[in-house]
């Protein structure tokens, strides 16, 4: 297969097919759920949720593979849904302080359970080395296009 890759368009072409499939799985599955969301909307709800009290703007964004304006642009999505609110954190003016509303909770827990058996559906008949592989494979693709890396 690795000798053929020119032939069959490229592993670009692989990596792209599979994360389609996986977007669409998530956005039927949020549509069957009544909710109107993206997935980029969902993992910051879910990520403002993982940090809890301590969530800020900026900690989004460095977590997130986005830059600043697009998570920026996410939030305030978030914001206008009413599903997040955003104030400042106490005795720190420079920062955002991220919360979920009780809306905003509501979205997840409708959601949660869905997007925890999707992620298991993607590991289903593959062995923990398996997987371990693939994700060294794919961090060392990553690191070959890294930015210090010659041409």
């Amino acid at each position: 297969m690795l000798s053929r890759i020119d032939e069959i368009q490229g592993m670009g072409f692989h990596l792209d097919l599979v994360l389609r499939k996986i977007q669409k799985a998530y956005l039927r599955t949020f549509d069957e759920l009544g909710v109107d969301t993206t997935i980029e909307q969902w993992v910051i709800l879910y990520q403002i949720h993982q940090l809890g009290e301590d969530a800020s703007q900026r900690d989004i964004v460095n977590e997130n593979f986005r830059n600043r304006a697009t998570t920026s642009r996410v939030i305030a999505g978030l914001e206008r849904k009413g599903w997040i609110s955003k104030t400042r954190f106490d005795g720190d003016q420079k920062r955002f302080k991220l919360e979920l509303t009780p809306k905003g909770q509501e979205i997840l827990d409708i959601t949660l359970p869905s997007a925890l058996a999707l992620r298991k559906l993607a590991v289903k008949d593959v062995d923990a080395s398996e997987f371990e592989i693939f994700l060294k494979v794919l961090d060392r693709i990553g690191d070959n296009y890294g930015e210090d890396q010659p041409q």
